[in-house]
């Protein structure tokens, strides 16, 4: 019975880490994208000769905004379509209630819209800061104020990537602990079951 109320207890805690996931990345996801869309409304260019040389660097920067909002996009999407089923359940005081969710099934999608909202959304939109910096400032010659731009965001690029390596490879470690742990029980309870120690109720 206790290993029963457990497992419903994990349940509801996945559940509940999963609505925390979707409504995080559904917030952050309006905002950048919001904010893409801005930077690209707002930048003024003049077509002239001398910035026909910066058409690498507008290609760039019209890439990266879009790709930079078709991923919010698609993890607002995945969060406004998961969330609401979610929530349904959620607000309901039955324990039993958890197994109508979909967030197991669902799991996949999940995560990728959190992936998308917070590791490769904040990566795109570090990058925007870069060029965007130097469409506004290189372009009208201030080069200087473009690299120091470059200079602040380019290390906390860096140490993103890094904390989001580290922070992968230790969340994969600690799933595998605790699925391990979980076969460790499965197999204890199976041998209490072939020794008559233990009586299912």
């Amino acid at each position: 019975m206790s290993n029963q109320h457990s497992a419903q207890a994990l349940n509801w805690r996945k559940l509940y880490l999963s609505r925390a996931k979707l409504k995080a990345s559904s917030r952050t996801s309006a905002l950048l994208a919001g904010f893409a869309m801005v930077a690209m409304v707002e930048v003024q260019l003049s077509a002239t000769k001398e910035t026909n040389a910066y058409d690498p660097l507008m290609i760039a920067f019209s890439i990266n905004t879009t790709i930079l909002v078709v991923v919010h996009m698609a993890a607002l999407l995945i969060s406004t379509c998961i969330l609401p089923n979610i929530e349904a359940v959620s607000n309901v005081h039955n324990v039993n209630a958890v197994q109508e969710s979909p967030h197991n099934s669902l799991a996949f999608y999940i995560e990728m819209s959190w992936i998308f909202s917070t590791v490769l959304g904040i990566f795109l939109f570090l990058v925007e800061i870069i060029l965007l910096a130097w469409v506004k400032f290189g372009m009208a010659h201030y080069n200087s104020a473009a690299l120091a731009a470059t200079i602040i965001t380019a290390p906390v690029l860096v140490i993103l990537i890094v904390f989001a390596f580290h922070f992968y490879r230790r969340l994969v470690s600690h799933k595998t602990e605790s699925q391990t742990k979980g076969l460790e029980e499965l197999e204890s309870m199976n041998n209490q079951l072939d020794n008559g120690q233990l009586q299912i109720v």
